[in-house]
């Protein structure tokens, strides 16, 4: 399996979410940030996703959508976004189709045990489905502003 290359198609897909099936090439006239994270009501994940809630108009002013998207259920998704109050979509990604696509899966050391978990990463897609950016093994501080001033370096 090849991994998403920067200048090439994003890799399509079609998932649930807290607002509906969503299929990417759908979004094609608009940017997508596509934000890989964890486990919902986790620390750090909840800390993105506010980060990203809270930089949501300026996202939208740049006519880009943002997606965050998991392995967890839709039932936990849509706890965590009425929690948090997220105003964009959570994908539920249950059978690891999009992280697979994506190369999100990793092996990491949880508690001293070597579990398969989403290694935080963003990608960036411009709004005719060419792969921008990417960031892998994201640190969560400061990250949604990275993201948003790259969006805004796309000039959309």
């Amino acid at each position: 399996m090849t991994l998403p290359t920067i200048g090439q198609p994003a890799p399509d897909f079609t998932v649930d979410s807290t607002q509906g099936a969503i299929t990417l090439s759908a979004l094609r006239g608009k940017a997508v940030v596509l934000y890989f994270y964890p486990k919902d009501s986790t620390p750090g994940c909840t800390t993105e996703s506010q980060d990203f809630r809270d930089l949501h108009a300026e996202f939208l002013a740049q006519d880009c959508i943002v997606l965050g998207i998991s392995r967890d259920s839709l039932r936990s998704h849509q706890n965590f976004t009425e929690k948090q109050s997220l105003p964009f979509a959570l994908l539920a990604d249950t059978d690891e189709t999009v992280c697979t696509l994506y190369g999100v899966i990793k092996m990491k050391n949880m508690y001293g045990k070597q579990v398969r978990g989403i290694e935080r990463s963003t990608f960036l897609i411009d709004a005719n489905g060419v792969l921008r950016q990417e960031w892998r093994g994201v640190k969560v501080p400061e990250h949604a502003a990275t993201v948003l001033q790259a969006v805004q370096s796309l000039g959309n």
